[in-house]
């Protein structure tokens, strides 16, 4: 610590003094373990005052680490001192930058040196290391991942799409309270898919809830103010809103009103370029800040046109409940339901052969002026992979129950990829999920699933994966899938991975943790924590391994161990850091997790900080390691 960089004040101090220095000086610091070593400081002479020397010794253990000082000395001319040319030869031997060049070192210098006089003769004090090490640049997360850097101008189907499930709820789906905050917190973490469930409310005004239940209810349009307001906060691609529409006419026509007036030129009516005739979706450059309805439509993209251009609204089109009026009816059927004759004009019904027969189903109606608003998203009642190979256009796409989607996947994985590569496929949870629990969507991101629905307000490890899954690619929304996943020949199955992705060799040296979260049963630096790393991918990637239990330290535990993993298809595969304390041999205790794409990894030395379960940055607890693969 140099005194000349902080010029004020070194006298005695409590702690609350020390509290307020370690503010100024921007050391980053768990309050609990502060709290711990300054008592054992007090506890070293009589009363409540520490002296300078005091501070420095608590700075030093809040902020030096000798895993760090063994890598600065390694390279320094004399344990003091880190010139530009050694701090090159860390980057290219340590870190495998080998693109890194005198000026890469001169930036670092620049910007973590925090004294005058060393950065100006091109040179970094260990305080600079230590500033360097802590960085966003020494994440394990790789730096270009963290901004949009990849094809966005492939078909919307191209993509994993970050999707909400009843986005509206901020707890179990039975009893809990309805909420704005749902799509406000939603859009913020960049989804690109929310839910909505409408039911006809009071004095003509649409509302959003979870029907036939006691979660409360929210106006339709209050959620569309507060969708206008953060659709592109976080992320400038498409928004979809996924309608699940029980809806009377009357009232679906308050919807489509709400979605023009409110939305305005956000509110996607219309085929880019007055094209109807489409082989295959744009792509989400092309619908940049743009909003998409998802729901049932009522004849072809060109009659909607022709509706439009007369101004025609406010009739309606009958349908049955069974054709899917509803995306997520929580009744996933056993069998393909059987293919349906598209939607005709009253005119045309009388010359139609008669219907199969079929079960009575209630009848509903779709109102024209909701039905014009749906353009490259037409919700389509899934029949069957032939059929939709046969029938479906490249506009139109599925949502599919979790317990069917599961069995679909395991006897016709084939099918299922190969219909995944056509048309964008919606997933959500079963109905028997009371609590809104999750299932695992690796299991559906393996097969090529683009709209993967997780109940948002639900932690978890599979919340887990979803956050880390759309950290990569800037955390847009969108992550290009894989080639395999994209080629419409592909014969790729997770269980049959073929030639199609080069294996990846894997080591991880887990070496120290630093300032981890102190465990809640004690409020003391006295967890023992041990660290699992877990790998999320195809059936023949799955793998947890656990670290050694570090005794009764939480502020700097040390485990210098190595784990390996071979990964046969590196870019489905996830990979998650969590750290526990084991409160006793059949007791853990979750104190943080970290989770990114496999392919999203730093080689090096590299700090991964951790996450909270509620998704909250765990400020200043990381742990560190050092990654290496081929």
């Amino acid at each position: 610590m140099d005194e000349n960089r902080y010029p004020f004040s070194f006298g005695n101090t409590d702690l609350d003094g020390c509290i307020r220095l370690l503010e100024k000086m921007q050391i980053t610091f768990d309050e609990d373990h502060l709290k711990h070593i300054f008592k054992k400081t007090i506890d070293k002479h009589s009363g409540d005052i520490i002296s300078m020397d005091d501070f420095r010794a608590i700075y030093r253990a809040l902020v030096h680490r000798p895993e760090f000082e063994e890598l600065f000395k390694a390279y320094s001319i004399d344990g003091n001192i880190l010139p530009d040319g050694q701090l090159l030869k860390f980057l290219a031997k340590e870190q495998f930058q080998t693109e890194a060049d005198e000026t890469t070192a001169l930036e670092i210098i620049m910007k973590y040196e925090p004294i005058d006089e060393v950065r100006k003769r091109r040179q970094m004090s260990f305080e600079g290391f230590i500033r360097y090490m802590n960085s966003d640049e020494c994440s394990i997360f790789k730096s270009q991942h963290r901004s949009v850097y990849q094809d966005m101008t492939q078909p919307l189907c191209d993509y994993f799409i970050s999707s909400s499930h009843n986005t509206y709820l901020i707890a179990d789906q039975l009893m809990g309270p309805s909420h704005l905050w749902g799509y406000t917190s939603a859009l913020l973490k960049g989804c690109r898919c929310l839910e909505i469930d409408c039911w006809d409310g009071h004095n003509n005004e649409p509302i959003v809830y979870h029907g036939h239940t006691l979660t409360s209810k929210i106006p339709f349009r209050s959620v569309i103010h507060v969708i206008d307001k953060y659709a592109f906060m976080s992320s400038s691609y498409p928004l979809v809103l996924s309608l699940e529409n029980h809806c009377s006419p009357k009232q679906q026509e308050v919807m489509a009103s709400c979605l023009k007036t409110i939305l305005g030129d956000k509110l996607l009516s219309s085929p880019l370029g007055g094209e109807t005739d489409m082989t295959q979706l744009p792509s989400p450059e092309a619908l940049k800040f743009k909003v998409l309805i998802k729901n049932k439509k009522v004849g072809t993209l060109e009659q909607s046109m022709l509706r439009m251009e007369e101004d025609s609204v406010g009739e309606a089109e009958e349908v049955s409940d069974s054709d899917a009026q509803s995306d997520d009816d929580n009744s996933e059927d056993m069998s393909p339901v059987r293919p349906k004759s598209p939607s005709k004009r009253k005119s045309d019904r009388r010359s139609s052969p008669p219907p199969q027969k079929k079960p009575k189903v209630r009848k509903t109606k779709i109102a024209l002026a909701l039905s014009d608003l749906v353009v490259y998203t037409k919700s389509q009642k899934f029949v069957g992979f032939e059929h939709s190979l046969q029938h479906q256009k490249c506009w139109e796409n599925n949502s599919i129950g979790e317990s069917q989607a599961r069995r679909l996947a395991k006897v016709s994985a084939p099918q299922f990829i190969a219909h995944t590569t056509r048309f964008i496929t919606r997933i959500y949870p079963k109905g028997s999920r009371m609590k809104s629990s999750n299932y695992n969507p690796q299991e559906f991101w393996n097969i090529g699933c683009q709209m993967v629905a997780l109940n948002f307000q639900t932690p978890g490890t599979y919340m887990e994966l979803q956050d880390g899954k759309f950290l990569d690619n800037g955390g847009c929304g969108y992550v290009l899938k894989p080639a395999f996943l994209r080629d419409l020949n592909t014969t790729f199955t997770p269980r049959n991975v073929g030639a199609y992705s080069k294996p990846m060799s894997l080591s991880i040296r887990l070496i120290s943790g630093h300032q981890l979260p102190p465990s809640a049963m004690s409020k003391t630096n006295k967890a023992d924590p041990m660290v699992q790393i877990e790998i999320y991918g195809v059936p023949e990637d799955q793998a947890r391994k656990k670290s050694s239990v570090v005794k009764s330290n939480a502020l700097c535990p040390k485990w210098n161990e190595t784990f390996s993993f071979n990964i046969q298809v590196p870019e489905l595969a996830m990979i998650r850091f969590c750290v526990e304390d084991e409160v006793s041999l059949v007791n853990k205790e979750f104190l943080g997790q970290y989770t990114l794409p496999v392919m999203s990894l730093n080689t090096g030395y590299r700090n991964i900080p951790l996450i909270s379960k509620d998704g909250t940055r765990l400020e200043p607890a990381s742990l560190f390691a050092h990654v290496w693969y081929y």
